[in-house]
């Protein structure tokens, strides 16, 4: 376990952080969850295209995306952190002054899962196995890869805090969707509808990458 430990520790301090402002801004606004409020808002827009008024189904799909987020980040914050207290890589005594902080940002005390792997990967599958849209389903599991990546930039997460916060997910979005299909049937979606959620994902990176420059060339 030692080993495993140390390992995880090693790695991170290989991916954690760089000498580029721009990609220390970019990573800032990518792990920010504000950034991320288009793309729910273009899922949100998929299902009242596909449900029209049926607000009852809209009601049991948005339930079931709380339900992710409640097991998948709350259950991790208020009882397996606490539990577990592992350090975050910013505060841990042993590797925290050689971890490169950005901005000052160094998150809560403890780590272990990341909720940030957890939260995303739950929602990106639940909504991938309810839409079944090829190309959606590679640019959620993009946007939640994403997410983790800027976790390990930062510093606030080690991989293994990654790992088991990506398998966490993958359990709750899979359990809460096999709990959907037991309250109601799911339907067919458009391909055309799917791809607006695609679309508002690449705007976001896009606004990302020139807000991330303009903000380093201030800087500079």
């Amino acid at each position: 376990m030692e080993e495993i430990i140390h390992f995880d520790k090693e790695l991170l301090l290989m991916v954690n952080g760089s000498d580029s402002l721009f990609l220390d801004y970019l990573v800032l606004t990518l792990t920010n969850a504000k950034t991320w409020i288009p793309l729910y808002l273009g899922l949100f827009y998929v299902l009242l295209k596909t449900y029209g008024r049926n607000y009852r189904e809209i009601l049991y799909i948005m339930c079931a995306a709380g339900l992710c987020v409640l097991f998948a980040g709350a259950v991790d914050d208020e009882i397996v952190k606490p539990l577990v207290a592992r350090w975050r890589p910013t505060h841990d005594p042993e590797i925290g002054a050689l971890v490169d902080v950005v901005d000052g940002y160094r998150g809560g005390n403890y780590g272990f899962f990341s909720a940030h792997a957890a939260n995303t990967f739950s929602i990106a599958l639940f909504f991938s196995l309810l839409m079944r849209q090829r190309l959606l389903t590679v640019f959620l599991v993009c946007w939640s890869l994403t997410n983790c990546w800027t976790r390990l930039y930062l510093g606030v997460h080690y991989p293994g805090d990654i790992t088991v916060g990506l398998i966490w997910g993958s359990i709750v979005g899979y359990s809460v969707y096999r709990l959907y299909c037991r309250v109601t049937v799911p339907v067919a979606y458009e391909k055309k509808y799917c791809y607006v959620p695609v679309a508002i994902l690449c705007l976001t990176l896009l606004y990302a990458l020139v807000r991330a420059a303009v903000i380093s060339s201030a800087a500079q």
